[in-house]
């Protein structure tokens, strides 16, 4: 795997909390009744919120659907150049980088994250990365993680370095080759392949934790 800049850098996987996302009223809520009218006030509020979820829903559409190749399909994914950037990280995935990829765009996530067992690969999130903290989040109620500065290598394995001039160039415990370092990053998670009960920008998923043993 050829050495990859750090301007050209997508990213790397990283913590995400949680998002609040807007909900319809729950099973045996209803809205003002039959010839009532609710306040201007709370139906402005109600269709902005109603609107910004449809644009979610869309957004989330178009990037499943751009995805949908590589859902159980790694080697198409290496052919259209995402290369792994770490292990089977714990309740997360195995990370793969596109480092052609720059800025937010819906259809190219920077990073794929798979689930990993025997021979077989899922797709299970999808991740964006950002230099700096994005001043609005390009996805509705999207929050961030954060991924220390690191060296990576080859083989998938890190070492966390503010300095890149300090990068080993061979990982010492696994011989792997010295491929790229990246900054402190700014991290989005989204679980768009494979449900997860902690949320849609949560970084760990408790339902793929069969596939920890990678």
């Amino acid at each position: 795997m050829r050495r990859i800049s750090v301007v050209r850098l997508g990213g790397i996987a990283a913590a995400v909390a949680a998002a609040t996302m807007w909900m319809a009223p729950a099973w045996g809520q209803t809205g003002p009744a039959w010839g009532q009218t609710a306040p201007v006030s709370r139906l402005t509020s109600a269709t902005t919120r109603a609107a910004a979820s449809t644009d979610l829903t869309e957004q989330l559409a178009a990037a499943r659907l751009a995805t949908a190749k590589y859902a159980t399909n790694l080697g198409k994914a290496r052919a259209d150049g995402y290369e792994i950037i770490t292990p089977m990280m714990p309740n997360m995935g195995i990370h793969f980088l596109n480092p052609h990829i720059q800025g937010f765009n819906i259809r190219r996530p920077q990073i794929l994250v798979y689930e990993h067992s025997g021979h077989q690969w899922q797709l299970g999130a999808l991740e964006w990365v950002f230099t700096s903290m994005p001043k609005t989040p390009p996805l509705q109620n999207a929050t961030f993680g954060s991924f220390p500065a690191a060296c990576h290598y080859q083989d998938g394995t890190f070492i966390a370095d503010e300095n890149s001039k300090t990068c080993s160039k061979t990982n010492p415990r696994t011989g792997s080759t010295f491929s790229f370092w990246h900054p402190d990053l700014f991290t989005m998670h989204v679980w768009i392949w494979y449900p997860n009960p902690a949320g849609l920008y949560s970084s760990t998923n408790p339902l793929v934790a069969p596939f920890n043993g990678g």
